[in-house]
Formats: C-alpha cells, sequence, structure tokens
C-alpha cells in the first residue's frame, strides 16, 4: 500500500525540502525560524512512496521442535481430561443441537461445559444439507471446552439418576468386536445432554442404552417425514428423559416416535436451548422456564429467526 503525503511549494527548493527528512520516515523535521506566509496562489505536489513487494519466495517460518508440538498437545488433551473429569453439564454431540445447547450454557459463566464429539469435527448434519444441495450452517462464539474424536460407549448410573458419561476413542468404539479391550475413560456430570441425532452407528447411543439397562421401556424409532409436524414436535418433546439425563435434537424424535424433517436446521436450534434452560433448571440456575432468566435482548432472540413473519407457508 502506497504511503502518501502531500506537500506545498514555498520558498525553499526540492533539495532543501529532501534534506530535512520528513516525519513519515521517522526523523523529526528540523525546527526553522518562521517565514512569512505570502497570498499567493499555492501549487501542490503529491509525493508516493512504493510499498516493498510481497515475495513469498524468501519467506521462511520461524525454527520449531517437533517434540514441542507433541508435549503441546498432549497437554491439551490431558488439561482437559483432568479439568472436565467432574462438570457440570455433558454434552453428548456437537450437532447443532447440541452445540445450540452448549452455546446458550456458556452465556452462564458460572457453568461448566464439555461436549463429546465422535466426529473430527463438530457441526453434525449441519455440514452435509441434502443429498443434493451445499451445506446449512450458522457460527456463533463457543465458550466451553469440546473433544473431538471421542464416542459416548457408556452411562455412570447411581442410584437411578444419570451421573455421567462413559468416554472412548470412536475408532476403538467401532472396532470393539475385531481388536482387544481398551478400558474407556469417564466424566462425572451433574447434568447430561444427549443430542446424538437419530438412530445410527454412533446415533440416538443416549437413549438406546437408557432402554437396554431397563430405564426405559422402548425406543420406537422416528417416523416418517413430515417437516411441519416434525419441527414442532422436536421442541415440544425436549425434556429430562429420566434424572439426570436431557435428550435434545433428533435423537427425541428416535424415542417418541416422531417424524423425520429432513434438511431443516430451525428446530434443532430450539431444541438445543431449551434443553440448556432444562439443564440450567436441574442445576438452580436462573432460566428461562422459569422466567427467572435474564439477558441481554439480542442474545435470546438469536436462535427466533428462522420464524415466520407471517402465517404464509413460502413456496419456491
Amino acid at each position: 500500500m502506497a504511503a502518501m503525503a502531500t506537500t506545498l511549494t514555498s520558498s525553499l527548493s526540492k533539495a532543501q525540502f529532501f534534506d530535512n527528512k520528513s516525519s513519515f520516515h521517522g526523523s523529526p523535521l528540523s525546527t526553522r525560524a518562521a517565514q512569512p506566509i505570502k497570498s499567493a496562489p499555492q501549487n501542490h505536489a503529491i509525493t508516493m512512496c512504493a510499498a516493498a513487494p510481497y515475495n513469498l519466495d524468501n519467506f521462511k517460518f520461524q525454527p520449531i521442535k517437533e517434540s514441542i508440538v507433541a508435549r503441546e498437545m498432549t497437554r491439551r488433551y490431558m488439561t482437559d481430561m483432568i479439568t472436565y473429569a467432574d462438570t457440570d453439564v455433558v454434552v453428548v454431540g456437537a450437532g447443532s443441537a447440541g452445540l445450540s445447547c452448549a452455546y446458550e450454557l456458556s452465556k452462564n459463566p458460572n457453568i461448566n461445559i464439555a461436549i463429546i464429539e465422535q466426529s473430527v469435527s463438530p457441526g453434525g448434519g449441519a455440514w452435509l444439507g441434502d443429498s443434493s444441495s451445499p451445506p446449512w450452517s450458522s457460527a456463533n462464539p463457543l465458550t466451553s471446552s469440546w473433544t473431538s474424536s471421542k464416542s459416548t460407549e457408556d452411562l455412570i448410573v447411581k442410584g437411578g439418576r444419570v451421573a455421567g458419561v462413559v468416554t472412548n476413542w470412536a475408532l476403538v468404539s467401532m472396532n470393539h468386536d475385531t481388536q482387544s479391550c481398551m478400558d474407556p475413560n469417564v466424566m462425572e456430570a451433574k447434568v447430561v445432554v444427549s443430542s446424538c441425532g437419530h438412530d445410527g452407528p454412533f446415533g440416538a447411543t443416549g437413549v438406546k442404552r437408557l432402554k437396554s439397562i431397563g430405564m426405559i421401556d422402548s425406543v420406537p424409532g422416528m417416523k416418517a417425514l413430515d417437516m411441519n409436524t416434525a419441527e414442532d414436535a422436536i421442541v415440544r418433546l425436549t425434556r429430562e428423559i429420566v434424572p439426570g439425563m436431557i435428550v435434545t435434537g433428533m435423537e427425541v424424535a428416535e424415542i417418541d416416535g416422531a417424524p423425520r424433517m429432513g434438511p431443516t436446521f430451525g428446530a434443532m436450534m430450539i431444541s438445543g436451548q431449551k434443553a440448556a434452560h432444562l439443564a440450567l433448571r436441574a442445576l438452580g440456575q436462573p432460566n428461562a422456564l422459569e422466567g427467572s432468566y435474564r439477558e441481554v435482548k439480542t442474545g435470546v432472540e438469536e436462535f427466533m429467526l428462522a420464524s415466520a413473519e407471517s402465517d404464509d407457508t413460502v413456496d419456491a
């Protein structure tokens, strides 16, 4: 970017001007006796200095040791696992509902939140879109800790209450039938939010495990697609399904037999937001469900943007 300075032509010659270096170059202008200003027309001259060329041929990173990178990766992971081995809320699944829940919870600085995601990146189905369209996503700052490539293999249950999750590396969980056993890790939590999505290899794992240990009667699975019915049902049925465990997102459809909705994400966000306030209520914190939640106006309504401005259905 060129640096530009405008100078007024005076009785000083150009040689005299350049002998006194410009303050744009870091040298102060020398002090001279004031000259009387003549009321004659003045001419303007423009001086331009070109910036140095942007040359990447000679670019060089600062040296680093591979052992430093290895130590920092290990330190970060171990610090997170030590910090969140006993936490307030564990969100299982970093899809649209899980991230919305964690984001809403993170507005309360007194709540410690950990997110477990079996994939290498958060986002869930929002990255994929439908079968022929680009993905849809919505990004917001998130003040919590999340661990990728970790799956939830089991639940911690004490006295009829869910008290945390049992985790393992996703690749280990996928190969339990072919590989030797690897002991898992655990994370205790006052509240577990299960947002594992619809049934699949890592889908609906929370409610399927509840059924297998007899804490719920059945998991009928989601019904055929009906977007209008599905979105309302997902939000309405988001709840604490057993003491200590809240179900949100498409996992709600699996346990209640609600319709599937396809590539629409409004209910995922609002369901996640509702799950957050259910968790806040369970923790005895101010929450919107009891009318005790107070926040800057722009924050509470930001998930409501998908609401129609009228009752009309928009046709493409």
